[in-house]
């Protein structure tokens, strides 16, 4: 069977694949197994080299990187190397860095003629899953960490961007990565489910939506191991009287709109303190309407278009849905020429006027769209934030610290942040709550779910 990764840009076909057939899917996990008996024998000193090398490979070649993933997903050609020079590059830094800390023995209090400790031992081969939004950034978080903890690896990419998981191969064969501790199969939704209940695969990573979530849940329910789940997100920023309001609108913009707002922890609702929200809203309009919309192989455009046409549509009839129930649209489409019904270039859209009866408040919208409330207290922004199945990320826009910790301890969420929003720390753990998923990727808690302890009592002969 052939896949075709359709460009946004012009709707052509920019790859085609064929996927990997039940025999090669049996090759690669027998060969998955046999390499990984080796490589869990390599020193953290090994590992550290080869990762380090093949990140080496991604950072010499992040130009034509970035133009194939323009090519691929449709986001600027002027932020696509980024994802590899920024994010990518700081994650794999530090998740190597931290490995020999993180992967260490555990000591006990000793008793005499005894000696202690608890291991952490790799749990085979590890399956990664990963979606085409953030398609580096978001398969490094696993990758990495997987193949310093002494897993071997086998990655499946999205349809949209084959080509990713093709260049991880590249990256690991420049390295001198041991055939079999990476590899990479193009695979049909049917075929996913079939490794993942295979009884060679030890681990499932997956990032992508909650309806995908379940269907990775239900095909593990058989078998006694457990999935790393990131799903998606409605994330809410609160901005409070006492907010920079220049620093506040410059970030939360950029929240919203960045790679057409198709960020699982992108800003998707905002909350803003009647006292400023007037003023808020206005330099909020202003600032959306600075973006260059158009194609994104052009250095001048700073919005391109979404994935697809079906996921604009989708946006869109939220949008319409929202004014058709009193909502007001703050953004007139015809301000951005590129902006036409039946393809994926969307506008920006910023809505006000806006309830939580209304889609558009409540589900994933996944593109360039926001809704902006007034609340009259942090109680009620408080009640707002968390009336969502959704919680990934929540930020506060604050001169006052300690009201950030005290409202987000009772904001329910994975990360909260302030004065700061849509990024990941890779020293702290990423992981979600309620359909947001479950499970922790980065920092050092990141190694416990790609590890699994193993006890070692020695009594000792005097």
């Amino acid at each position: 069977m052939i896949q075709k990764t359709i460009s946004p840009i012009d709707g052509s076909v920019y790859v085609e694949r064929t996927l990997a057939d039940d025999a090669a899917v049996a090759a690669a996990l027998e060969k998955g197994v046999a390499a990984q008996k080796a490589w869990r024998n390599t020193s953290i000193a090994e590992r550290e080299a080869i990762c380090r090398k093949a990140l080496e490979y991604f950072l010499d070649n992040a130009d034509e990187i970035g133009l194939e993933l323009t090519w691929q997903m449709g986001r600027p050609v002027r932020y696509t190397a980024n994802e590899i020079r920024k994010g990518f590059q700081e994650r794999a830094n530090y998740m190597i860095s931290i490995a020999g800390k993180a992967l260490a023995d555990v000591e006990v209090e000793q008793i005499t003629g005894f000696k202690r400790f608890i291991r952490r031992e790799p749990l085979g081969v590890v399956f990664v899953v990963a979606p085409w939004n953030y398609p580096y950034l978001t398969s490094v978080n696993s990758v990495i960490p997987a193949i310093m903890a002494g897993n071997s690896v086998i990655l499946k990419h999205a349809q949209q961007t084959p080509l990713c998981a093709e260049r991880y191969a590249a990256a690991f064969e420049y390295a001198g990565l041991p055939n079999g501790v990476f590899q990479f199969l193009h695979l049909s939704h049917a075929q996913v489910a079939s490794v993942i209940g295979d009884e060679r695969i030890g681990y499932v990573a997956f990032t992508g939506s909650v309806e995908g979530g379940h269907a990775v849940q239900k095909a593990i329910n058989d078998r006694f191991i457990v999935g790393g789940l990131e799903l998606g997100g409605k994330d809410p920023a609160y901005v409070r009287a006492d907010a920079d309001l220049a620093d506040a609108v410059e970030n939360l913009v950029d929240g919203s709109f960045f790679n057409s707002g198709q960020s699982c922890c992108g800003i998707e609702r905002i909350y803003v303190h009647q006292e400023v929200y007037e003023q808020f809203v206005s330099e909020f309009e202003k600032l959306t309407k600075t973006y260059a919309l158009g194609d994104p192989t052009q250095a001048d455009t700073t919005l391109g278009p979404m994935v697809r046409t079906a996921a604009a549509d989708f946006a869109r009839e939220q949008v319409a849905e929202a004014v058709a129930a009193g909502a007001k649209t703050l953004i007139d489409p015809h301000l951005f020429s590129a902006d036409q019904q039946g393809t994926p270039y969307m506008a920006p859209q910023v809505l006000v006027d806006v309830n939580h009866d209304m889609r558009v408040m409540t589900e994933e919208t996944f593109a360039p769209v926001v809704g902006i409330m007034p609340v009259s207290s942090d109680e009620e922004a408080i009640r707002l934030m968390n009336d969502s199945q959704y919680g990934l990320t929540a930020s506060i826009w604050t001169s006052d610290l300690d009201a950030a910790l005290k409202i987000g301890e009772q904001v329910e969420t994975g990360t909260w942040f302030m004065n700061r929003c849509d990024y990941l720390d890779p020293a702290l753990a990423w992981t979600g709550v309620k359909n947001s998923g479950r499970g922790c990727t980065l920092s050092s808690l990141g190694y416990e779910s790609l590890t699994r302890p193993k006890s070692f009592h020695l009594k000792i002969k005097e």
